[in-house]
Order: C-alpha cells, then structure tokens, then sequence
C-alpha cells in the first residue's frame, strides 16, 4: 500500500474511533472496547474494499455489511457518518430516545444499515441468506459481515457456515474480530473457540489469518478473498480490544462500560495526538 493511502487510512480509523468515544461517552453507555477493535477494519471495508455509494443507501447493487455482533454498533455508526451517510454530529444521540442510533443497527431506521442485529449468531446468518440470494439472482454484489470471537461460541454460528460452505458462497466474506476478550472475560477461558484456522477450514472456508490493525496486511487480506472460487472466505483478524485508547486496550471491563468525562477527554487526547 502507498504511504499516502495508508497514512489517509490511518486518519479515517482515527475519527471513527474519536466517533465511538464521542458516541459512548455522551450516550453514557455502550461497548466501546470491541468497537474500537474493528475501527481499522471499518474504515478499510468503506473506503477501498466494499462498493457503496451514501447518496444512495437502497442501492439494489451495493455490496452488503453486517455487523454480526452488533452490539458494536458504534463502530459502524462512526464509519457511517465519515462516509456521509448521515451528519457527524449525529453520533451524540446514540441511545437516546426517538434517535435513529439505538444501541444495536436496526436497517429501518438507520441509513447504510443493510441488516438489523444485536442477537448474536444471526448476523452472519443473514449475511449467508444475502450472499445465496445474489446467486441466485445473478448479481456480482459480495456480502461481508464482522462477527465477534465471543460470539463464535454460538451454534448458530457454526450452522451457518456449513450453509455457507453447503452453497459454495464466495461472494460471502465473513471476518472474525479475534480480540480475545468478551464480556465475561478471557474467551478462551469461557468457551475456547480456538483453533479458527482448522476449524473454519473443515466447516469448508479459505481461511486468512492477518492483524487487523496493519492496512498492509488488512488490503493483503481482502485482495486474496477476492480471488478465492468455490467456498466462502474467512478472515481471521487478530486484534486488541479497546485499540487506540492505552487505558482501554486489552481491558475486560471495556466491555460495556462509557468513559466518565476524564476518561473521556485522555481517550480524545490520545487519539488526536497521533494524527
């Protein structure tokens, strides 16, 4: 990737991230730690990977997003809002009462949200029933869709990726936010879901491990999925929880927590400070 992409790149993830700060902080509560996680990865999927267009949310030909753990919902807001999709300003209303920003996507209220999520596990199985339906249909969109490493731990998650498999989906792009931490605490202790490589593979998926915060390794990432015929791709993305913010990276209790205003303000200041 050229420097001046990768530095453009960097700046987008940034104020999507200074967005979920925002977002969380005025809302009081939310999970900023798994939305930051994926910020690098948002602002990639918008601006290089996936074709959309914010003037036209409903386009019948648009490539599709799901954000299977949807609880991260700030994330995909901000990266809304840095597309255009909607004001800026609007992040601050998240959760409140009458806001088109509720805690978790829901598509008939939110422009650029392709599917309503929050119950994990279903995301990424209407991110398969999408991806059936452009071959079916004949369209060349792809269908992409974020789902947690906590969240794995759901059958549900697994049933669809023999759909998935079962179909030959490789217009279905489905990315696992391996930040090692869910609400509860390590996910490994929990519920192991590891090994993702072998195990995704004898589910019948290509697999690609790659950092979820090296754009280099990020565009590698979707340059290979793109080439892969025959069977879904998985992209295993390692990432740090809370990234950006020292105070919140790789801390449990980000989970589900807002900063208070201090927080809020030594969060803001890191990531400005490296812009």
């Amino acid at each position: 990737m050229n420097p001046a992409k990768k530095q453009e790149l960097s700046r987008i993830a940034s104020n999507i991230r200074l967005g979920i700060l925002d977002a969380v902080h005025a809302a009081k509560c939310g999970h900023p730690g798994g939305s930051l996680s994926i910020a690098d990865i948002m602002a990639y999927l918008y601006f290089e990977e996936m074709r959309v267009d914010a003037t036209r949310p409903d386009w019948a030909d648009r490539d599709r997003f799901v954000l299977s753990k949807g609880h991260t919902a700030p994330a995909l807001y901000a990266v809304l809002a840095e597309k255009g999709y909607f004001p800026r300003e609007q992040l601050v209303t998240l959760r409140k009462i009458d806001s088109f920003l509720q805690g978790h996507p829901d598509m008939k209220k939110t422009p650029g949200v392709d599917m309503t999520t929050g119950s994990l596990g279903l995301g990424i199985s209407a991110a398969c029933g999408m991806a059936l339906a452009a071959k079916i249909d004949g369209k060349d969109y792809r269908t992409y869709t974020i789902i947690g490493d906590g969240e794995s731990e759901e059958g549900q998650v697994w049933e669809a990726c023999m759909f998935a498999a079962h179909y030959k989906l490789d217009n279905l792009c489905v990315m696992v936010d391996w930040n090692g931490l869910q609400i509860d605490g390590a996910v490994a202790d929990i519920m192991n879901p590891t090994p993702y490589d072998k195990k995704l593979e004898a589910f019948g998926f290509h697999v690609i491990m790659a950092d979820a915060h090296d754009f280099d390794a990020i565009e590698a990432a979707f340059a290979t999925a793109r080439t892969v015929k025959g069977k879904p791709t998985a992209i295993v993305f390692k990432s740090v929880k809370g990234k950006g913010v020292s105070f919140m990276e790789n801390q449990v209790g980000w989970h589900g927590v807002a900063p208070n205003d201090e927080q809020y303000a030594t969060a803001v200041a890191e990531i400005k400070a490296t812009m």
